[in-house]
């Protein structure tokens, strides 16, 4: 299964259970009133905690070292998709070797460099002259994509920075 066909997969069942939540909370049987409300855990916005998730897994990339594979160049090996260069960083070499078997390509080696998150997002992307993006563990259940937008890269190279003006 490539890139493409597992990223929609995930999306797909994390949106189905988004949409689960709210109707599991209408399904519940009524309890008698108490004199305090409990709060259901599932009755939290599910929006919301969606939303704190991926910005922990943000936070988490930033702070974290992750490998990047290099191209025969000697520079980042990126991959295009949907029209944008990714550059494909991996959380340790099980997750590289995952991607590297994906590709059919496991038998080669992948020379790579050790890079804070933060630093890809905040000095290599900006020092581009293509708008790219972040692909974490490509090929993998944990996969995230960090497009190049703003708040996760500088405004300056944002490709939706106009829109903001």
């Amino acid at each position: 299964m490539g890139f493409d066909e597992e990223w929609g997969r995930l999306r797909a069942e994390a949106a189905q259970r988004a949409v689960a939540v709210p109707h599991a909370v209408l399904a519940e049987p009524a309890t008698e009133p108490t004199a305090e409300p409990v709060a259901h855990p599932s009755a939290a916005d599910p929006l919301a905690a969606a939303r704190k998730a991926v910005l922990e897994r943000f936070a988490d990339f930033r702070n974290r070292l992750v490998l990047v594979p290099m191209d025969e160049r000697g520079g980042l090996w990126t991959a295009e998709l949907g029209g944008l260069a990714w550059i494909c960083a991996f959380s340790g070499e099980e997750a590289l070797a995952r991607f590297a078997e994906a590709r059919g390509e496991a038998e080669r080696e992948w020379p790579y460099r050790r890079v804070i998150g933060a630093r890809l997002l905040d000095e290599v992307i900006p020092a581009l002259d293509f708008p790219c993006g972040v692909a974490l563990n490509a090929a993998g259940p944990d996969g995230m994509v960090l497009p190049p937008m703003r708040g996760i890269v500088p405004d300056a190279v944002a490709i939706d920075a106009e829109e903001a003006a």
